[in-house]
Parts: structure tokens; C-alpha cells; sequence
């Protein structure tokens, strides 16, 4: 699970946050980045592991009223990189439901989640994996929706994601087989050592080891693993394709 929920200190973190926050639909959103902030002030890492699982359970929430339909597939998804007891149900539907409800648009959200999560001197690598986990939900059902994606990409610009980064993300998760090019982020025209030293950085940027260090919740390694099981499968293509050249 996200948070080691049989602590009595980490199961109150709900409660909490739920507390600063409120029951007005009207300003969760507006309010949730400065409950989080205020709330686990003086514990960065609880405040990265929080700030990462209540992206995703308000962005989850706004992108599935973009195109109008959860289904079932959907809902696993997010099951399976936001797992919970069934005894904090209850608050993961509150807060779900108060952000699917609010008012306020996604983009102010995203604009405060980014100047709070951008601790880099260039992007942050944990926008990237809300993104990628974004990715995940939305194509559970074997398909992204035209408003889903536009979503997706307009999150991505408010991060400040490269048009590169987020090509990658796509070849990965919409494009049926993907072009193994495309999905290491290099050119068909680039040299096999170029290419075998991207497919080497972005195996290291990727290791759970640095998801960890990064303050990204276990339960999204289960993203991450399908992430480097695309990036090995396009390595092996090209490397396939280059010794039979």
C-alpha cells in the first residue's frame, strides 16, 4: 500500500489532510496543494509520498470527468498504483469525489502541483511519473479518448514535460507496438552507441531505486516495471535490427 497504513501515525494522515482541506467541492482543489504543504511541513519525504498519491487521485478524478465515463478497467488501474485498506475507502472516495466535483479547473491544480513538486534544476522527474501513472488509467480500457489525451498533454505543458518526453510516454502507452525509436526518444539515424548510452540512462533514471529516492509510492513501481519493459523490448529491437543489418 502507498503508506504503511498499520502506523498509527501514517493512518491518521487522512484525516488530516481531509481535515485541512474541508468538504467545500467548490475549493478542494485550490486548497489541497497548501494542505499538503502545511500539513507535513518539516517532513519532506511524507510530503512527496503524499503530494504524489493525492495528484493522482485528483487528476484520476478530473481526467475521468473529461471524457464522461470510469469504467471498470479504469478503476482497477487505479486500484493497482493507489492500493488502500478498505477501511480508508471511505476517504480516498471523499477526496476522489470532492475533486471530480470542484469547480475549479484542472490547470490551477496542476500549476501548484508543479511549483511544489519541481525541487530540480530542470523538470522534475516525479511530474513525469504522475504523468506516466496518468497514461496508465487512462489506457486500461485498451483505449485513450481525444478529450483524455488532450488532457494528458495539456498536464504534461503545465509541468513543463519536453514535446520529447511526452512523444515517449505515448509511444509507450497508446501506440500499439510502438517504435522502438521513438520510445528510447533517438533517431534512426543515430549511431548504435548513442543509442545504447540513452537505453542506459533511461534504465538508471528509471530504477526503483531512484523512484524510491524520489518519493514515489511502491504501488507505482508496478507502472514502472511496464515503463522498462517497453524501454528493454525497444533496445532489443533495435539492437535485433542493427545485427542484421
Amino acid at each position: 500500500m502507498i503508506f504503511d497504513f498499520a502506523c498509527e501515525q501514517i493512518a491518521s494522515l487522512w484525516d488530516r489532510l481531509l481535515g485541512a482541506i474541508g468538504d467545500a467541492a467548490g475549493s478542494v482543489l485550490s486548497g489541497m496543494v497548501e494542505a499538503v504543504r502545511t500539513v507535513f511541513e518539516g517532513d519532506p519525504e511524507t510530503r512527496r509520498r503524499v503530494s504524489f498519491s493525492v495528484a493522482i487521485i485528483a487528476l484520476s478524478a478530473k481526467m475521468a470527468k473529461a471524457d464522461g465515463i470510469v469504467t471498470t478497467a479504469e478503476v482497477d488501474a487505479f486500484r493497482s498504483i493507489f492500493d488502500f485498506p478498505e477501511e480508508e475507502a471511505k476517504n480516498v472516495a471523499r477526496l476522489y469525489n470532492l475533486a471530480r466535483q470542484d469547480v475549479a479547473g484542472y490547470e490551477a491544480y496542476a500549476e501548484k502541483l508543479a511549483n511544489m513538486c519541481r525541487t530540480c534544476d530542470n523538470f522534475c522527474p516525479v511530474l513525469e511519473d504522475i504523468v506516466d501513472a496518468l497514461f496508465h488509467i487512462a489506457t486500461a480500457d485498451g483505449l485513450i479518448h481525444e478529450k483524455e489525451m488532450a488532457f494528458l498533454s495539456r498536464i504534461a505543458e503545465i509541468f513543463g514535460m519536453s514535446e520529447e518526453r511526452f512523444e515517449m510516454i505515448v509511444e509507450r502507452h497508446v501506440q500499439l507496438d510502438g517504435d522502438p525509436y521513438g520510445v528510447l526518444g533517438v533517431k534512426r539515424s543515430d549511431d548504435f552507441a548513442t543509442i545504447r548510452k540513452r537505453y542506459r540512462a533511461l534504465a538508471a533514471e528509471h530504477h526503483p531505486d531512484r523512484l524510491h529516492a524520489r518519493g514515489v509510492p511502491t504501488e507505482f513501481h508496478a507502472v514502472a516495471h511496464h515503463r522498462m519493459a517497453k524501454l528493454n523490448a525497444a533496445y532489443s529491437a533495435i539492437e535485433k535490427e542493427r545485427r542484421a543489418a
